[in-house]
């Protein structure tokens, strides 16, 4: 006869009491914490939603701007949003192009940059760096791109790094670096509106 029978069982009742109990708050826990993934889903996909429309207007807005008219928009595809991807619908006027890759290497450009715009309407920034940016646009689509910068300028203080006249005519500032001697660097700086003040005035006699 085992005399210490009673206690192992009273001990093991006890360790599964725990483990019972152990495992109740586990199913408490997944319980609360499925409940959680499903309402940040639901809110995740209200504001991916209303943001995507957001910047699917603003992309529509911007490109016709861009491009002078013109349709371009973004379609979700799939059916579930937060695993759907995205595609890029973009007809420059007169054209009828069925892809994007079917456009110019400027036209892609722009159509880029309207995008980046669309995003950054929607959640701007007092200060925007454009490095280059109008590279590869003729002096058509420079002028453009100038355009769209200098009206969203009253919001946003924008620096464009630049090698392209037609940007610089639509500057308010220029800042450049010139090499007088070989080796010696200088910055100068050019006001573009005092410099028309001063080109004004009359000559002295």
């Amino acid at each position: 006869v085992n005399h210490a029978a009673l206690e192992t069982l009273e001990a093991a009742r006890r360790a599964l009491s725990e483990t019972d109990a152990q495992a109740a708050d586990l199913q408490s826990a997944v319980a609360t914490l499925e409940g959680a993934i499903r309402k940040i889903d639901a809110e995740t996909r209200g504001v991916l939603k209303s943001t995507f429309d957001a910047v699917n207007s603003n992309f529509s807005d911007i490109f016709r701007r861009i491009f002078s008219g013109g349709e371009a928009s973004l379609e979700m595809v799939g059916e579930e949003v937060l695993e759907c991807g995205i595609e890029i619908r973009a007809q420059p006027p007169g054209k009828r192009n069925a892809s994007v890759k079917l456009l110019s290497g400027g036209e892609q450009a722009l159509t880029a940059t309207a995008l980046i715009f669309a995003m950054f309407r929607l959640n701007p920034a007092p200060f925007c760096l454009l490095d280059e940016v109008d590279a590869p646009l003729d002096e058509a689509n420079q002028a453009r791109l100038a355009k769209l910068v200098e009206s969203m300028s009253e919001a946003t203080q924008f620096v464009a790094i630049t090698h392209h006249r037609i940007t610089m005519e639509y500057a308010r500032q220029l800042i450049g670096v010139t090499m007088r001697e070989p080796g010696v660097s200088r910055v100068v700086s050019v006001d573009i509106s005092e410099a028309v003040r001063y080109s004004s005035q009359p000559l002295p006699v």
